[in-house]
């Protein structure tokens, strides 16, 4: 394992806090395989992409951004920053929220362009939620990554984890913390879009942006699993299943004639 690089970001107050909390419990609680780490560009702008396994997985993902010379940069649902005091220290540690399914969803877009351009490391999951894949496989992803990185052309650096799910598993309310659960890391090549850059924005581009992005994951969770994925990728959507939320029991509602449905 590589040594990992020396942070020269200056962290701020609230990022300072997260540090001095939880890098020491992740260093407990935690056995750590990282691989590639150098491949993570040490300055300027970039869009990060990886597989979302648990609720857990950001701490560990963050843990190793961290710990490879960067301030990690997340997109994260809206509602943690409406949590007193954790949404206070979450924003002012320059993460950025998301309002899923909502008229606001564009803010995301052009905050985490403007933190890419001002030379940010910003994190994405294309998934936009916990695999619903039943073995954990990445699923379909959405277009939000492949958007930031062909409006801004900075590198698409994939990286896939594993393990997170041993401490809690999807949608679990208890974690298991011992004994210690080994997180691996694997970092890939950016993403070849060299190709897409300059061309017309239409859905058919950015669905070919968002598949070589969510294929470059996948590839290197097969490495990680020493498994080969399903050839079919899991739509949850075509699956029916619930798109956000705890899915498990659940179907996705459907649409009331005249009415906005259960969800949107």
């Amino acid at each position: 394992m590589a040594k990992p690089r020396k942070l020269t970001q200056r962290r701020g107050w609230a990022m300072s806090i997260c540090v001095a909390i939880l890098r020491p419990l992740l260093m407990l609680l935690t056995k750590r395989r990282w691989l590639d780490g150098h491949k993570l560009p040490a300055t300027g702008g970039c869009v990060v992409v990886g597989n979302h396994i648990s609720y857990a997985d950001p701490l560990t993902f963050a843990h190793f951004v961290y710990d490879n010379g960067r301030l990690p940069r997340f997109l994260a649902k809206s509602e943690v920053f409406d949590i007193p005091v954790v949404g206070a220290i979450v924003r002012s540690a320059g993460q950025i929220p998301v309002y899923r399914r909502s008229t606001d969803a564009s803010r995301a877009f052009r905050a985490a362009v403007e933190a890419v351009c001002g030379g940010e490391c910003v994190i994405v999951y294309p998934e936009g939620t916990i695999t619903r894949q039943p073995e954990l496989w990445p699923m379909t992803g959405k277009t939000g990554a492949a958007r930031i990185a062909l409006a801004t052309e900075v590198p698409v650096v994939p990286i896939a984890q594993w393990g997170a799910h041993h401490i809690l598993a999807p949608y679990a309310k208890k974690a298991k913390l011992f004994p210690r659960k080994t997180i691996t890391m694997k970092v890939g090549d950016p993403v070849d879009l060299e190709d897409l850059r300059g061309r017309p924005i239409t859905p058919a581009l950015m669905r070919e942006a968002t598949d070589r992005i969510m294929d470059a994951i996948t590839h290197l969770l097969e490495d990680v699993r020493g498994e080969t994925a399903p050839e079919v990728r899991f739509d949850a959507r075509a699956a029916g299943v619930r798109e956000i939320g705890n899915p498990h029991g659940s179907r996705r509602p459907r649409r009331r004639a005249g009415g906005r449905g259960g969800e949107r």
